[in-house]
């Protein structure tokens, strides 16, 4: 019997550990999460890692894209930098990340802002594709 309550005491600890860490979900405000979450998915990119970029596309993109048709509307190489300047949250889960992108055109180095969409589904931040 004192090992059935030893083995109780240590369930409940394991509980009170798991729901602490639900708990403690990524508080940082949501423009810093998509920030670094879109400039992981660009370095990944910009390294060549199409199928690690892939991976942070939004369910609903997946659903309708596979890897390898993402893979196939990619031009690596192109890009010679990104850099996320700045993301605008128009509601709790839908966000804009601002971008300052670096490319090559006809020899000539051009840089260009572009904007991407990112949306919340459960607890994390995705990129939409459109």
């Amino acid at each position: 019997m004192d090992r059935r309550v030893k083995v109780h005491q240590l369930f409940l600890g394991v509980c009170v550990v798991a729901l602490g860490a639900c708990a403690t979900l990524d508080q940082r405000p949501k423009e810093q999460q998509v920030q670094e979450r879109a400039q992981a998915r660009w370095d990944l990119l910009l390294k060549g890692d199409v199928m690690g970029a892939y991976e942070y596309s939004s369910p609903g993109t997946k659903a309708v894209m596979s890897q390898e048709q993402f893979a196939g509307s990619i031009r690596l190489g192109f890009w010679k930098a990104v850099k996320v300047e700045k993301v605008v949250c128009e509601s709790e889960t839908a966000c804009d990340a601002q971008l300052l992108v670096d490319y090559e055109f006809r020899g000539s180095p051009i840089r260009t802002p572009a904007k991407e969409t990112w949306v919340k589904e459960g607890s994390t931040w995705w990129y939409l594709r459109k």
